[in-house]
Parts: structure tokens; C-alpha cells; sequence
């Protein structure tokens, strides 16, 4: 027990909730877990009203009160170690890693346009890192607003990298890259662009048609639109003559 209380601590919200304290996961109940992730997105000191305001938002301010107590009470010795609990706030230990954090910083990074993405980011770890959404099967607002933001964040970052890997001449890494913001977003065309220019890159001028073709029978089918000029345009010389 005392080896675990010196273990590091993490909130991973990327892929869905976790809290470890080293190489253990610990289990947390329902509203502690949510009080846990809502201080972990804030990454601030938090006022009480707030978070018991925006946790327990159909409930009178007497019980969102009760249920905040309930659940800072419920914390077990991993999960309070987590918290600075003071009288009026509440906010995350310093000392405690959040993955989207880390999550972030690396989107940020590949997104910068100023500076070469650094050799440690052109990894397929990178890719894994961003190709998770965040606490997916959470429908809070407070959850949903963050996680649209990062879903565009990291769909952007996931197409910049597969251009990176491109250039690199990283052509399975790139391909990967640009796959997977394609399965995050399938009608989304920049990602469907990424995909194609990867596989051109390789040389491999079937599989680059294959998909160009796939999006496009899907985009008629679910919305009756064609792909824009600048699409077709990367395929146009594999095409047969009027097709």
C-alpha cells in the first residue's frame, strides 16, 4: 500500500476514463470519476459552486452540494491525492499527469508551421495518441464542447503529420496517419486528400483510385455531392478518359 501511494499518478481522458498510480489502475466510482475529469479539463482551481453546479446541473444547489461532498468523500487514497481540495476551490495536484495534455502539446507542435515537426513526434506513437477521441461515451455538455475541440485539433494534426511522413518518404507511417483521420471523419475530404497523396507518394496509383472512388460513393450517397475539383484532381491522371 505505501508503494502504491508513492506511485506516480495519471487521468487518462483520451479513448475513455482511467486513473493510474503507477503500472495499477484504480477504480473509482461513477460521480468521482466525473469530478475527477471535469478538475482534470479545467486544469485550475475550480470554485465549488461551479463544479457542483456543472456536474449535478438538475439538481437544487442544496443536493449538487451533497453530491459533491459525496463524491470528494468516495475518492479513494489514489483519487484524493489527485485533488487540492480547499474551502471555496478544488483543482488538480501539480503533480499529476493528465494525458491530454501531453495529447495536445504534440498537435501543437505538428501543427506549427514555423518549425519542422521534431524527429521524436514523427512516430507511430504520435499517430496512436492521435487517434483517440476524448471520453467518447460521455455526453455532458462540459465534456462535449472539449471534446469537439480536440477532435478538430487532432484530425488537423493527423493529416499535417501524414504530410510530414510523406516528405520524410515514410510512406506506411503516412499512410497510417492520414487512415486514421479518415476513420475519425470518413466524409471529411482533407483527410480522404492525405490519404491519396500518401498512397501516390508509395507509388501505388490502385490504391489511391480505390479509396478516391470509395469516398466518393459515399459522400453521393450520404450527402448527393461530388468531390470538389482539387480532389478530383489528384486522381485525374489515373482515370480512364470520361471517367
Amino acid at each position: 500500500m505505501e508503494s502504491s501511494y508513492r506511485s506516480p499518478l495519471r487521468v487518462d481522458l483520451l479513448g475513455g476514463f482511467r486513473l493510474q498510480a503507477g503500472d495499477d489502475q484504480v477504480t473509482l466510482p461513477s460521480g468521482s470519476e466525473r469530478l475527477l475529469a471535469f478538475v482534470a479539463l479545467c486544469r485550475q482551481s475550480v470554485p465549488r459552486n461551479l463544479i457542483a453546479g456543472t456536474l449535478w446541473p438538475e439538481a437544487s444547489e442544496r443536493r449538487a452540494y451533497a453530491s459533491l461532498r459525496s463524491a470528494l468523500a468516495r475518492l479513494n487514497g489514489a483519487g484524493r491525492r489527485m485533488l487540492d481540495v480547499g474551502v471555496t476551490e478544488i483543482r488538480l495536484s501539480p503533480d499529476t499527469d493528465v494525458d491530454i495534455d501531453h495529447a495536445r502539446s504534440l498537435a501543437l507542435r505538428i501543427l506549427d508551421r514555423t518549425a519542422p515537426t521534431p524527429d521524436e513526434d514523427l512516430s507511430p506513437s504520435a499517430v496512436s495518441v492521435l487517434s483517440s477521441g476524448l471520453l467518447p461515451g460521455w455526453y455532458d455538455d462540459w465534456v462535449l464542447a472539449t471534446a469537439e475541440e480536440w477532435h478538430e485539433q487532432r484530425l488537423h494534426a493527423l493529416e499535417a503529420l501524414a504530410a510530414d511522413f510523406v516528405r520524410a518518404r515514410r510512406h506506411a507511417d503516412a499512410v497510417a496517419a492520414a487512415s486514421a483521420a479518415l476513420h475519425a471523419e470518413p466524409l471529411r475530404e482533407s483527410a480522404c486528400a492525405a490519404l491519396i497523396q500518401a498512397h501516390l507518394a508509395e507509388g501505388n496509383q490502385v490504391e489511391a483510385l480505390r479509396h478516391f472512388t470509395r469516398y466518393a460513393q459515399r459522400l453521393q450517397c450520404e450527402l448527393g455531392l461530388r468531390p470538389t475539383p482539387r480532389l478530383r484532381e489528384l486522381v485525374a491522371q489515373l482515370q480512364p478518359a470520361g471517367g
